[in-house]
């Protein structure tokens, strides 16, 4: 399969802070790993914020909700 490649139109201004990050990395990888870190922080702040909402007994009893369910099911 060979692979294609698209233009994605951006400000000058953008392209140009753009570069000075990518450094020498190709578009590609640099795009991708900026997508990647973004996801990654993305979640990290959902699980923050859903940490600060439950309490340590909350996190204990999903905990060993978990563990039960873990126990009893099994895949016939």
């Amino acid at each position: 399969m060979s692979k294609r490649y698209v233009t994605i139109s951006v400000l000058e201004d953008v392209k140009r802070i753009l570069e000075k990050g990518k450094g020498s990395e190709d578009w590609s990888s640099f795009l991708l790993k900026i997508y990647r870190e973004y996801e990654y922080l993305r979640r990290l702040e959902s699980f923050r914020k859903l940490r600060s909402l439950l309490s340590d007994e909350d996190l204990r009893e999903i905990e060993e909700s978990i563990k039960e369910f873990r126990e009893k099911f099994s895949l016939r």
